[in-house]
C-alpha cells in the first residue's frame, strides 16, 4: 500500500509526523518502508499512529535463528521467529508475534493480535497485544524491567483479552 502526504492529511497525522514523511517520502512510500524507516528513526508515536490508521497487513516476517537487533521492529504483520528474538528498543506487529525460544525487548512489544514464546516474554516497559500472551508453561512474562516503581501503573501494562498465566512483573489490564 503507497502512502502520501495527501492520504496522511486526510487522516489528520501530526504536524511533526507530516514534516518526518516530506522529509523522508517526498514522493510517498511503501507502507513496510514507511515503518522500516520509522523504526530505524526510533519514532515510535508515528508508526503507532500509522499502524493504527493503515492496520494490519496479510505479510509474514520469518527470522531463521535467534536475532538480536540494536534498534526496533515495526512490522505491519505476522513475525515469526524461529528461536530467540532480542530488540533493544521496541517490537511492534500488525497481527502478532510468535517465537520458538522467547521475545526481549527494552521499550515495549506491542502485536495486532498475539504474542507467544516458547519460552519468556520481557519487555522493558509494557506488553499489549490484542488476542492474548502466552509464554512457554514454566516460563514466565516480564513487564516493567527498566520501570522506576512510581511509574509503574502507567508503563509497566501487560493488556490483552485474558490475563496471562504466568504474569510475574507487570500490570494486567484487560483489552476493551
Amino acid at each position: 500500500m503507497l502512502i502520501t502526504l495527501e492520504y496522511l492529511k486526510e487522516k489528520s497525522a501530526c504536524r511533526s509526523g507530516l514534516k518526518y514523511f516530506i522529509e523522508h517520502f517526498p514522493e510517498g512510500g511503501e507502507y513496510q518502508d514507511v515503518l522500516d524507516a520509522l523504526a530505524k528513526d526510533n519514532e515510535s508515536s508515528h508508526a503507532d499512529w500509522l499502524m493504527q490508521k493503515v492496520g494490519k497487513m496479510d505479510t509474514v516476517l520469518e527470522i531463521d535463528g535467534d536475532l538480536e537487533i540494536e534498534g526496533n521492529i515495526f512490522f505491519a504483520g505476522l513475525i515469526k521467529v524461529t528461536g530467540f528474538l532480542k530488540v533493544k528498543l521496541g517490537i511492534k506487529a500488525g497481527w502478532g508475534i510468535k517465537a520458538g525460544w522467547g521475545i526481549k525487548a527494552g521499550e515495549g512489544i506491542k502485536a495486532g493480535s498475539g504474542i507467544e514464546a516458547g519460552s519468556g516474554i520481557k519487555a522493558g516497559e509494557g506488553i499489549e497485544a490484542g488476542w492474548g500472551i502466552e509464554a512457554g508453561d514454566d516460563y514466565a512474562i516480564y513487564a516493567g524491567l527498566r520501570i522506576c516503581i512510581s511509574l509503574k501503573a502507567q508503563y509497566a501494562l501487560v493488556i490483552a483479552k485474558e490475563l496471562p498465566k504466568n504474569l510475574l512483573l507487570g500490570i494486567f489490564k484487560a483489552k476493551e
